[in-house]
């Protein structure tokens, strides 16, 4: 048998070692996509619920420098010329940041626009406990207001949940009294219960 002859059996795969090699991959795409699924669902709403969590910390800090109050409220058309308040307590729909100068939690004519959130891309629901619907800072960053169709009690809380349905993804945006917003995960109980 000369050279030729002996790299040309050597040379491809078995049927048995792709077999072999396809049952690793199986294995190894079994464990890794549940992984990689519960990373960009959690990446994702840790994502959502800090960028309230920021705009409410930015809410206070400028009723606090501009001496007047500030309100955050859910929108249904906050990227418009002319966004408003929606009354829903959906804020996956949006946000909007003004100056509310006579505290009424509506966009006044002459109130400023100071932040823009649109709605999510996701399908995951924020939705503000008892309804709450609109937050506004006093010029001490107090929580001086907040508007909802059912009597909340405070710290309050904003719950985010993904689609499908999981709890291990679930986060909550909780309000003090003292205005200090915070971001919970499911089974804490201070400063308030996340479900």
């Amino acid at each position: 048998m000369n050279d030729s002859q002996l790299f040309s059996r050597s040379s491809g795969f078995t049927l048995l070692e792709l077999l072999i090699v396809i049952a690793l991959v199986a294995i190894f795409a079994s464990v890794g996509i549940p992984s990689f699924q519960y990373v960009t669902y959690s990446n994702r709403m840790s994502s959502e619920v800090n960028s309230l969590l920021a705009e409410m910390q930015y809410a206070r800090a400028e009723a606090v420098k501009e001496g007047q109050p500030i309100t955050v409220c859910a929108s249904s058309n906050p990227t418009s010329a002319n966004p408003s308040c929606s009354g829903s307590a959906s804020w996956n729909q949006g946000w909007i940041v003004f100056v509310d100068a006579n505290g009424n939690q509506t966009v006044d004519t002459g109130e400023q626009i100071l932040l823009q959130q649109p709605a999510f891309t996701s399908t995951d629901t924020f939705v503000g406990g008892g309804n709450v619907d609109a937050v506004t800072f006093n010029r001490e960053g107090f929580l001086a207001a907040y508007a909802g169709s059912t009597q909340v009690t405070l710290p309050l809380a904003i719950t985010l949940h993904s689609t499908p349905l999981n709890s291990q993804w679930t986060r909550c945006l909780a309000l003090t009294f003292a205005g200090l917003p915070s971001t919970i995960r499911p089974g804490a109980s201070s400063p308030t219960t996340c479900t």
